[in-house]
């Protein structure tokens, strides 16, 4: 039995793990779990709302995970090389700021955009709320194709 269907079994909660896991470093696709559980009738708000809510805290995890500041711990755990965050700080420095949090739905570059902004303790509340907004849109269009191909 395949990971989205193992998580799929477990409802709403597993939904929310999944969801939280895809939200790190972790590689694990919770868009999956959301499509397998808005076409087997689970109801699309509460998904919707777990799913954005599990994947917000995850992100918020990588967040804080760089605002310990600690470069070993970020390249040992988070696999996240000195240069990729220095490049990712960067980014962020030229960019908005903290609102450039809203694109921590992109794969790989999404968590990078987080630690960047922990790393540069960014602000904390414009950061998630950036986050929550980007994901939250992200899974909208997610279940709009579900509902359009159903």
């Amino acid at each position: 039995m395949d990971i989205v269907a193992q998580f799929s079994e477990w409802g709403y909660i597993g939904l929310f793990i999944a969801s939280f896991i895809s939200g790190t470093v972790l590689p694990l696709c919770s868009e999956a779990v959301l499509i397998f559980l808005v076409s087997a009738g689970y109801d699309t708000a509460i998904a919707l709302s777990v799913a954005t809510i599990g994947n917000s805290l995850g992100g918020a995890t990588c967040y804080y995970l760089g605002r310990l500041g600690k470069l070993s711990w970020i390249e040992k755990y988070l696999k996240i090389k000195p240069e990729k965050l220095n490049k990712g700080t960067r980014f962020v420095q030229k960019g908005p700021g903290a609102v450039v949090a809203f694109l921590s739905f992109l794969p790989i570059w999404g968590e990078l955009i987080i630690v960047a902004l922990g790393y540069m303790r960014a602000n904390v509340l414009t950061t998630n709320i950036s986050m929550l907004l980007g994901k939250f849109i992200r899974y909208v269009c997610v279940i709009k194709g579900v509902e359009f191909f159903m």
